[in-house]
């Protein structure tokens, strides 16, 4: 049996998590030790307190090698609420009748990286992703490595980080005696989950509700080239009924977790008494709670996509939207609501996916350290050659 064992942190909304893993033969991971943190240090996808954070981590990853009486030496790092930047470039190769070589293909890459290099010099890139192919203005599904053609052009979509949060989550996990393997995103992880549910489905809108906060993500033959984050969720639901009925939120998420499909429930059903604690008892139908909360999921629907003027040209490359609602109670009570809103008169094909657990972010991470991304662009470093080498190399070429 594989012996090795990984550390994974995973930076979130409001937590951190630590898991230490074990791996098997199969390259699955083992859970061995899990630590659940609420974060403290981090404000508006920033590190506001790199003292406090670092105190923080450096002592709870102290108390997971101990529990498993394991040192490490690297770690992977999961990021979920850092600011990322996506630059889609396309590039191109005269041929003038020659066959497409890997050469070509490189001399792209190489380029339109040196251009990114000069022209965000505050940030670093962090994945580069091979994105669409033309061979003679005609689109091809692969690279197009030995066929003949004129003219080739080459997109390529680039994941770039600041340069300070690269600096300061280095600088983090230095002080925890710990060298970064990879970083990864976490919306990386989720499409890529997509692709092993669905894999006929390379081009999709992935929503994801939370509680406070939400974001849309579009993915286009299997490569993220566009996220946007919202700064409300769910819980802008739970107020607008409060705000109507006169409940606190509480009873509202109360009368929201033991209604399952209200927008089914007969418009003739009442509120029951318990919800009203020591008030005075009033007649509320639970279809009251159904309207207010459809009026605003049609808001979020249109917010979201319908009328987001950065995906006006995005809409018409994809029919297909993932929506995930983290709140599962939420979820149950006005499913309904979300299928109908989202589907927008039955114009897009919207599938509910639900929140994936941490062993399947983990052993999906794993995998994709070992594995690498489908359609990633790895650039080419030319070794430097020698005085005598060019020297040879000018005599022999003239």
């Amino acid at each position: 049996m594989n012996n090795s064992k990984k550390l994974f942190i995973s930076i979130r909304d409001f937590e951190i998590s630590i898991i230490a893993g074990q791996i098997d033969e199969q390259n699955n991971v083992e859970l061995l030790e899990k630590s659940f943190l609420q974060i403290e240090g981090i404000n508006e996808n920033k590190i506001s307190d790199l003292e406090k954070i670092t105190n923080l981590i450096k002592r709870n990853i102290l108390l997971v090698e101990e529990k498993i009486n394991h040192t490490f030496k690297d770690l992977i790092v999961i990021l979920d609420n850092f600011e990322i930047s996506f630059l889609n470039l396309c590039g191109f190769k005269k041929l003038n009748g020659t066959q497409v070589s890997k050469e070509n293909i490189t001399f792209i890459i190489n380029s339109l990286k040196s251009c990114v290099d000069e022209f965000e010099e505050n940030k670093k890139i962090l994945y580069i992703f091979n994105s669409k192919y033309f061979l003679d203005k005609k689109k091809l599904d692969n690279l197009p490595i030995g066929l003949f053609g004129n003219f080739y052009s080459h997109e390529l979509s680039f994941n770039l980080i600041n340069n300070n949060d690269f600096k300061n989550l280095e600088n983090i996990f230095k002080e925890c005696n710990l060298k970064i393997n990879k970083i990864l995103i976490g919306i990386f992880i989720k499409g890529s989950l997509i692709n092993d549910i669905y894999p006929k489905i390379d081009t999709f809108f992935y929503i994801e509700i939370k509680e406070k906060n939400s974001q849309i993500f579009y993915v286009e033959n299997n490569v993220i080239k566009y996220e946007q984050k919202f700064n409300f969720g769910t819980q802008i639901i739970i107020n607008d009924i409060s705000k109507i009925t006169s409940f606190g939120n509480e009873t509202v998420k109360n009368i929201i977790s033991e209604n399952k499909n209200i927008y089914q429930i007969s418009d003739k059903e009442l509120l029951e008494e318990k919800y009203f604690n020591d008030r005075q008892y009033r007649k509320i139908k639970k279809n009251l709670i159904a309207k207010i909360a459809e009026a605003r999921i049609n808001e979020l629907s249109e917010i979201f996509y319908i009328k987001n003027i950065n995906l006006k040209n995005l809409l018409k490359e994809t029919n297909v939207i993932f929506l995930e609602i983290n709140d599962q109670k939420h979820y149950d009570c006005f499913n309904h609501l979300y299928k109908k809103s989202f589907a927008f008169n039955k114009k897009y094909d919207v599938k509910i996916v639900k929140k994936q657990t941490i062993d399947q972010t983990i052993n999906k991470a794993n995998n994709i350290v070992q594995f690498g991304f489908k359609n990633e662009a790895i650039p080419v470093t030319k070794s430097r050659k020698s005085f005598f080498s060019r020297i040879f190399e000018k005599i022999f070429n003239q």
